[in-house]
């Protein structure tokens, strides 16, 4: 099965609709799990992982969500395929690292994905547009009572679910939501944020996980303990956080529009101004110009300018996706020149930021 021909193009991924998906862009629940027996992924030898694989993958495939689902060997993916998935989130860096003896199962909507021998023997991850992370749980959960019915788990009666790395010990589970902050970031209240937050027991990293800056003022919120609290708890605590977050998001916004909108419209216009005509463009200074775009469509800066545009740019600028599209092999330049090609293409029909006139400017 040809990944591409599977994969949802991206001007349909990025209409999917969501509560508060001004703000935050994708909600997701990941479990960890390993098997009763054999050596975790770390420690096995290949064709340990290979046994694993051949016995987990046809179980993932049969799962009723599955149905249809695309399976693959990680030895069968080129390393651009591995870089479209982990820019489309549905796999991480770590496992696009991996090769024979790893695999992957995701259905059709993108919505559920499982990664066999990462870090652990199951990765599996339930993913939604916007702030829904009840909802992806309960996806999750399912698919994990089912698989636990089918697999032999490595389980202890006073430990829980036994990981690989012991931040994942207990329930396993890892709650998180992709937000997009640019209010915060201007205002300079960024920073207190995600002190708190941190305080809270919970981590704020950048745009794919661990060890990533937040690019296009992208944030990924998290829990950080997996022992000693249910799964229902770890959710509902990070909901309420995330509730907080938002509102404070959309004070930032409200306050910067009242009491320093024309340093807002600089930012906006200028970010404008650059994707508009630069024929040369990084794929970090674009993340970070689009983001500008997406709050300017966000407070009508751009009247007629559907957000799915934007977000469509944030997926089709990556540089996996824009050298899918080329059959030589491009440098980096060559990507910069191409990319600000297609971001100007884009842009072509949209007009400069409207500012509406306020207390009295003209």
């Amino acid at each position: 099965m040809d990944l591409h021909d599977f994969l949802t193009p991206p001007a349909d991924s990025a209409r999917r609709k969501g509560p508060h998906d001004r703000i935050v862009m994708s909600s997701r629940v990941r479990l960890a799990r390993n098997l009763k027996t054999g050596a975790f992924p770390g420690w096995a030898k290949k064709p340990e992982r290979v046994r694993v694989l051949e016995a987990v993958r046809p179980v993932v495939e049969s799962l009723g969500e599955m149905q249809g689902a695309f399976s693959e060997s990680m030895d069968n993916l080129s390393a651009l395929d591995k870089q479209i998935l982990v820019e489309r989130h549905l796999i991480s860096r770590e496992h696009a690292a991996k090769s024979a003896g790893s695999g992957l199962v995701f259905n059709r909507d993108e919505t559920l994905s499982v990664m066999i021998n990462e870090e652990d023997h199951l990765r599996m991850q339930a993913l939604q547009p916007g702030l829904q992370l009840r909802q992806v749980w309960a996806a999750i959960d399912r698919v994990d009572s089912v698989l636990e019915k089918k697999l032999d788990y490595a389980f202890d009666a006073d430990l829980g679910y036994l990981t690989a790395c012991p931040t994942n010990l207990g329930t396993g589970i890892r709650v998180s939501a992709m937000l997009h902050l640019p209010g915060l970031v201007l205002s300079e209240q960024i920073n207190p944020i995600i002190q708190s937050v941190n305080k809270l027991g919970l981590a704020v990293r950048g745009l794919y996980g661990e060890g990533t800056e937040a690019l296009g003022n992208v944030f990924q919120v998290s829990n950080q303990m997996t022992l000693g609290e249910s799964e229902s708890a770890i959710v509902e605590r990070l909901e309420k956080v995330l509730a907080q977050i938002i509102e404070h998001e959309e004070n930032a916004r409200d306050s910067l529009l009242e009491k320093n909108a024309k340093m807002v419209y600089n930012h906006i216009g200028r970010a404008y101004g650059i994707l508009a005509n630069a024929h040369s463009i990084s794929s970090k200074e674009t993340m970070n110009l689009l983001s500008l775009m997406r709050l300017g469509v966000d407070v009508q800066l751009f009247p007629g300018v559907e957000r799915s545009l934007v977000d469509e740019l944030f997926i089709l600028t990556q540089p996996a996706h824009l050298q899918k599209q080329h059959s030589e092999k491009l440098s980096a330049e060559e990507r910069d020149l191409i990319r600000a090609d297609m971001v100007r293409d884009r842009l072509r029909q949209v007009s400069r930021p409207v500012v509406r006139p306020s207390n009295g400017e003209g």
